[in-house]
């Protein structure tokens, strides 16, 4: 069985980690873990007259290494093994075909990212009512 577990480094999305180290013992064979950070992609327009395309990817890197840290020390620290990815573009839409490229059983998330006030989530849409909307397989919520 294969379990994506998006991350945007909230929080919040460190919870669908903890909820999947906590159910470990469930399963007959322990599940391959996808981590997934999708970094929005900022390099659009004239924006690469100025900065080389390398300092943009070392950006994505820094920042997906970064939100993703908490996660892989937690699942370090339960001696689960685990593997990584950091993507570019729209968090719901990379994350259903990440899942999709993975032959992905089930995604773990959280149900909403900490911080995110009414606003941004009206201006922005849900990124969990997209995914839920976009994934070909199971979604399972973690409050």
């Amino acid at each position: 069985m294969k379990l994506l577990i998006p991350l945007d480094g909230s929080s919040g999305a460190l919870r669908a980690v903890d909820y999947v180290i906590s159910q470990m013992d469930a399963f007959k064979q322990p599940p391959t873990l996808l981590l997934l950070n999708v970094q929005w992609k900022i390099a659009t327009g004239n924006v690469k007259l100025f900065i080389s395309q390398e300092t943009i990817s070392d950006y994505y890197r820094e920042q997906g290494m970064n939100a993703l840290q908490a996660a892989r020390a937690a699942l370090d620290a339960a001696q689960l093994p685990y593997q990584y990815h950091i993507s570019v573009g729209t968090p719901a839409e990379s994350v259903a075909q990440y899942a999709r490229e993975q032959g992905v059983d089930q995604i773990v998330m959280c149900r909403q990212g900490q911080g995110q006030g009414s606003l941004q989530v009206f201006l922005l849409g849900s990124v969990v009512a997209k995914v839920l909307h976009l994934a070909d397989c199971p979604v399972l919520l973690i409050k």
